[in-house]
């Protein structure tokens, strides 16, 4: 265990070192959930101005059953950046023959608090956590042989931090990592109007920004980096031409930073790019999808926010 974890700082550092020697600098999104960001993304979900996680939970709350009988009996379900699992609950109450659950998530001290509580909620269920970064390969332990598919369980619209090519790739590795029978439940944002999105990106009460600033105080502890916060500031907007939400720290001053002994400059003015949501039309994602999977099933809200979307292995 403790040569992964090693390994886990030495793959961290590589990326982001690399990301940050780019022109426009970057750090991947992954990164901002250690546990503290974990704990902040989901008061994010509670805000006013964030209607995704709410409007995600009303379309699985009006459409379980049919979710349910989508999903079907012997299932074998993996939720891939599980967090708080709180969405999936509602799958778990409606599919008592679900053979095993394996939350998938990168904050391990943070996955093992939650699948301990699921445990002793559903001591039924065989639920085995998996602390892994679900983009790359990870293995998924061994199920009875009287399963009959796995479902993969992506909620909140986390396709969307992938950009589209990104995306493909990813969706081609899923595929390629599940049996024949399977399938992928995803929650996929829809374009509106941006002053909507921006809202939800940029509350009133810098919850988001005390969360994007977050990832550079994790970057101080596991990465001997010398960040200071308080000189960033948060900036998130939408990109219209580009059809995403980008997120960014921009650097109040000139300053330097380092990290593992490398000096990093930034000018004033200069941004650290941390994360982009894509937002799709339903048509625009089917056709994304459409290498890999085959969209079975849509369920949208009554504004059409946001869609759930059951897609079936090709």
């Amino acid at each position: 265990m403790e040569d992964q974890a090693v390994a886990r700082q030495h793959t961290m550092l590589d990326e982001v070192l690399g990301g940050l020697r780019k022109p426009q600098k970057r750090i991947p999104s992954k990164f901002f959930y250690d546990r503290r960001g974990s704990r902040l993304f989901e008061e994010i979900t509670e805000l006013e101005e964030y209607y995704l996680t709410r409007t995600e939970i009303s379309i699985l709350e009006t459409h379980i059953d049919e979710i349910a009988r989508a999903i079907g009996s012997r299932a074998v379900l993996i939720e891939l950046g599980s967090g708080s699992s709180r969405k999936t609950r509602l799958l778990l109450d409606r599919l008592p023959s679900l053979v095993s659950y394996h939350p998938v998530d990168i904050s391990e001290q943070y996955l093992e608090e939650v699948a301990r509580q699921l445990s002793v909620d559903y001591p039924d269920l065989s639920i085995q956590p998996i602390c892994a970064d679900y983009t790359s390969r990870f293995e998924i332990p061994d199920s009875p042989s009287d399963y009959r598919e796995q479902v993969f369980f992506y909620p909140g619209s986390t396709i969307g931090n992938f950009r589209p090519g990104e995306a493909h790739d990813f969706l081609k590795n899923v595929a390629a990592r599940a049996d024949q029978e399977a399938a992928l439940l995803v929650g996929v944002d829809l374009k509106k109007d941006r002053t909507i999105l921006e809202a939800a990106y940029n509350d009133e009460n810098g919850v988001t920004a005390e969360f994007n600033k977050n990832i550079l105080v994790r970057l101080n502890r596991e990465l001997d980096a010398d960040f200071d916060p308080d000189k960033f500031r948060h900036n998130a907007f939408y990109n219209e031409e580009k059809g995403r939400i980008e997120m960014h720290l921009v650097s109040k001053h000139k300053q330097e930073v380092k990290i593992d002994g490398e000096r990093i400059l930034f000018h004033e003015g200069e941004s650290i790019h941390t994360e982009n949501s894509y937002k799709y039309s339903v048509e625009e994602f089917g056709d994304l999808v459409k290498d890999w999977f085959s969209v079975e099933q849509v369920w949208l809200d009554e504004n059409r926010y946001f869609s759930l979307q059951y897609l079936v292995k090709r």
